[in-house]
């Protein structure tokens, strides 16, 4: 089977003392979890289904998912390790070994669940695609990562996969979810009818790869990032103490399957606890959001930052309009999370939005805002145990500035720097699929280099200020955008706002600013020159010189402003990888 590297390259061992209790930190978290029985290694579908299922929380909810029409579909924990026992044995029938890739392209509902934990029994690898990909991005990140198996609706498979299938000569097995239609398919329910209900994990070592996630880089193909069931210890531990879960939850996590919140938070770290998962396949609504945040008596939140801003155009009076006397706290993530939000939480649902920040390589969260904890309404918060961070001076690029393999750490409060991390933390990426060489190039000194550029203040709370490749270098100063974002977005007809730096022959870039407005606002020049002079009193010499309308700024699936799109828009250049497109609207 396929092993993964302890840890990605590195130069100077971690300081003794660091290591020493980042180690105790993960360590007493792995004690939290069972393992395999017999000592057979660490399964994530073990973790997050069977030892469950095999106590007194047998009979609990696992999973509560709502149909887009409102149907409500409950499994419990006993029913769970049936269906992915299930799904375990269809795929040992179908030949998909430990190690081999199994792909997604659902929606939110239970076939995904099962799809992905019966994946993790097998040990196979889980990779997920997002719904609204088309053919190609799917077709790309299925020959990326040799998926043997693929398991789909009738209509994303009709629409997305049987175009390209001819160019894949690795799928082997279409499982589609529903009624198949297709001959070149197989029927999912009657599969899992045929299969086998009991099901041994194999032995399972906790390097062994367990999840691929794509994240799109700013040119060029997907990067697949592998991830190990080790990553599971991080899962489990970070979600207690990053998004406060406890005994007796329901949790909510509103992010997209095909991202890796979606997994991690999404799947994997809530089942981990026994807790009840709700999962919603409609889309967006204010209504229909605040309404299922009320019946079902949801206790912690996780969505974001994109959702909460659409929330905020509805005003502070619709949520108090819903019973949310059961939601305890809400957690945001997928950008950085401005000011505004944070405090409209306080107004509006009676508790701050906490941020937290991590990444695709990461696995799960590294900062955050935890509970118990004074909110810094801008800040992403504090490392969580276990995780050592810092921030290395910055070279001309904007990147850490190394030298003969050397970096230097920025200590003096306030000051600017790229967010590094020691690598060992148990859920840390093990690779980039079939490129060596792009994972080599994320590590220097001893550190994991993120490539996002913050402020550390004197607290040691950490302030997002952009990718290291968003940085605008005008007359002399580096502007982070999403500072300006933040500020455009304080004024009352701005809904959205994207930053980037334009050419200019004197400053080298001038700040421009591509602005979504609220409902009834309405675009013109007296707008754009108000909007001008806001940013000016609000931000000096960093404030945009330029204002353009967008109806509709283009998102990622994960709801990021795709700031390399505008830039590649206003220049004319060519726009790269856009499969990641999409929006939460």
């Amino acid at each position: 089977m396929e092993k993964a590297p302890m840890h990605g390259p590195r130069g100077p061992a971690a300081p003794a003392d660091d290591a020493a209790i980042a180690a105790r930190v993960w360590d007493a978290a792995r004690a939290e979890l069972d393992g395999l029985p017999g000592g057979r290694g660490l399964n994530i579908a073990h973790e997050a289904v069977d030892r469950h299922a095999a106590g007194p929380a047998a009979g609990r909810v696992a999973l509560r998912c709502i149909g887009r029409d409102g149907d409500v579909t409950e499994v419990t924990y006993a029913e769970l390790r049936e269906r992915t026992s299930r799904f375990a044995s269809l795929l040992r029938g179908l030949g998909v070994r430990p190690g081999d890739r199994v792909f997604s392209l659902l929606g939110r509902g239970a076939d995904l669940y099962v799809a992905a934990l019966g994946t993790l029994k097998n040990a196979s690898v889980f990779a997920p695609l997002f719904p609204a990909f088309g053919p190609e991005p799917v077709a790309e990140r299925l020959r990326i990562g040799a998926g043997r198996a693929l398991v789909t609706s009738a209509d994303l498979y009709r629409r997305k996969v049987a175009p390209v299938r001819d160019r894949l000569p690795d799928l082997e097995h279409v499982l589609i979810a529903g009624e198949p239609g297709d001959p070149a398919t197989i029927g999912l329910a009657d599969a899992l009818a045929a299969a086998d209900p009991e099901f041994e994990i194999p032995p399972t070592d906790p390097q062994d790869m367990a999840l691929l996630h794509f994240t799109s880089g700013t040119t060029g193909r997907p990067k697949g990032a592998v991830h190990v069931h080790e990553a599971v210890v991080a899962h489990h531990a970070t979600a207690a103490r990053a998004l406060d879960l406890r005994s007796g939850d329901v949790f909510w996590c509103t992010a997209d399957p095909g991202c890796v919140t979606g997994t991690s938070y999404g799947i994997i770290a809530p089942l981990t606890h026994g807790l009840t998962v709700l999962s919603d396949a409609g889309d967006f609504d204010a209504r229909r959001w605040y309404r299922i945040l009320a019946e079902h008596r949801v206790s912690v939140w996780y969505t974001a930052p994109t959702a909460i801003r659409m929330l905020m155009r509805y005003g502070d009076d619709l949520p108090r309009s819903y019973d949310l006397s059961a939601l305890r706290f809400v957690a945001s993530v997928g950008e950085a999370l401005n000011p505004e939000a944070v405090t409209w939480g306080e107004r509006a649902l009676g508790m701050p939005v906490h941020d937290n920040w991590w990444q695709t390589e990461t696995g799960a969260i590294m900062i955050a805002n935890v509970a118990g904890m004074p909110v810094k309404p801008g800040s992403m918060g504090r490392p969580l145990p276990g995780v050592v961070a810092t921030l290395l001076r910055q070279g001309r690029d904007g990147r850490a500035l190394v030298t003969d393999g050397r970096v230097t750490e920025v200590t003096e409060p306030g000051a600017q720097g790229e967010i590094a991390l020691r690598p060992g933390w148990p859920s840390m990426f093990r690779g980039y699929l079939h490129d060596e060489a792009r994972y080599a190039e994320c590590f220097a000194g001893g550190w994991y280099l993120t490539g996002d550029l913050a402020r550390r203040d004197a607290d040691g709370y950490y302030w997002f200020v952009a990718r290291a490749d968003d940085v605008i270098k005008s007359a002399g100063h580096l502007i982070g955008p999403f500072e300006v974002e933040s500020a455009l977005m304080e004024h009352p007809a701005v809904a959205q706002a994207g930053v980037i730096g334009k050419p200019d022959p004197v400053a080298g870039e001038i700040v421009k600013a591509f602005v979504e407005l609220k409902p009834g606002r309405e675009p013109s020049e007296e707008l754009a020159r108000e909007l001008i002079a806001f940013g000016r009193r609000r931000l000096g010499a960093v404030a945009p010189r330029e204002i353009a309308f967008d109806e509709h700024l283009p998102l990622t699936q994960s709801g990021k402003v795709m700031r390399r799109l505008l830039k590649a828009r206003e220049l004319g250049l060519d726009t790269g990888d856009t499969s990641t497109l999409g929006s939460a609207r």
